[in-house]
């Protein structure tokens, strides 16, 4: 069993649905004195966060996750969660009058969405040093606080652990420099294809030269598949048929549990990513980030099946 440490954010998710449009309630003419509410008979709450997503499906491929995160004071129900899930809290730090990071989203008929997302102890994730939690074969560092991720990043290539760098939607609080100090000392970096080409624009760097500075770099294009750059090649990795298209919520943290299990059980990147894309495909049939069920029989039929190819793990 591959334990690996996933340093990155835990969040509650609120959604809400407001069963009308918002453009039948806010008058163009008055956005300057906007004042509106909106009755919302339908409300979820759903565990969220980058490393609580990434945790859900590392447990259930077999690995170990390590969350290394900061909660406030409100964070029981998620570790009640965490405790029937059977993930550690070890590496998860509790900050005194804070709240855990949450969002909260309403959503209209023409899936408009309006957010407020409030950081809470995620912004201090640099008050959790992974030193001290770093006894792993593999980690990542997934969005998160900006002073965290940087000294996670540092940390761990100080340890000589390998790990992922996802900056995913933290990414425009880096500067160029910034994301070029926690990029050279990983071994992947995932992305999604937007995020690759804000990359380029912050570092000044083609995506061929970014591929240069780690040993793959990962670039996820949805419906499109994935693209892995490895050893100066652009390999083209097909996606997974999705039953079908539910909420693509959480579908990049499960594509990066994927990857991550796949590379700790001593597999080669494209047979990697292509696991990350099933995990994917299967997530984006459900509705929230931490509902899907993985069975390995589904799990290698879907794989066989796309990629024509015996599935590689036990």
């Amino acid at each position: 069993m591959a334990r690996i440490v996933v340093c990155g954010s835990m969040a509650y998710d609120t959604i809400m649905v407001f069963e009308d449009r918002f453009r039948e309630h806010i008058l163009p003419d008055k956005i300057h004195m906007l004042n509106v509410a909106f009755t919302v008979p339908r409300l979820r709450r759903e565990f969220g966060g980058c490393a609580g997503n990434i945790a859900y499906g590392l447990k259930q491929l077999g690995s170990e996750p390590v969350i290394v995160a900061t909660v406030g004071e409100d964070a029981q129900p998620y570790f009640d969660r965490l405790g029937a899930l059977g993930i550690s809290r070890e590496g998860i730090a509790v900050l005194p009058g804070e709240y855990t990071a949450q969002a909260f989203i309403t959503t209209d008929l023409d899936d408009n969405q309006i957010t407020a997302f409030h950081p809470g102890a995620m912004a201090s994730s640099h008050r959790n040093p992974v030193a001290g939690k770093m006894n792993g074969q593999w980690a990542i560092v997934a969005p998160d606080g900006l002073e965290g991720m940087i000294a996670h990043c540092a940390a761990l290539a100080e340890a000589g652990i390998p790990f992922a760098f996802d900056p995913g939607q933290a990414l425009p609080l880096f500067s160029g420099k910034q994301l070029l100090q926690c990029l050279e000392p990983a071994r992947v970096c995932a992305v999604n294809d937007y995020e690759a080409q804000l990359m380029e624009v912050r570092t000044g760097l083609s995506l061929v030269a970014l591929a240069a500075r780690v040993e793959a770099f990962v670039v996820t294009r949805g419906a499109l598949g994935a693209w892995v750059f490895v050893e100066g090649e652009r390999f083209e990795v097909p996606p997974v048929r999705p039953d079908a298209v539910v909420d693509p919520t959480g579908c990049g943290d499960a594509f990066r549990a994927g990857l991550l299990h796949a590379v700790a059980s001593g597999s080669d990147w494209i047979r990697a990513v292509r696991l990350g894309a099933v995990l994917g495909a299967i997530k984006i049939a459900s509705r929230g980030a931490q509902n899907y069920t993985l069975r390995h029989e589904e799990l290698a039929r879907r794989y066989e099946e796309t990629y024509q190819e015996d599935w590689p793990w036990q």
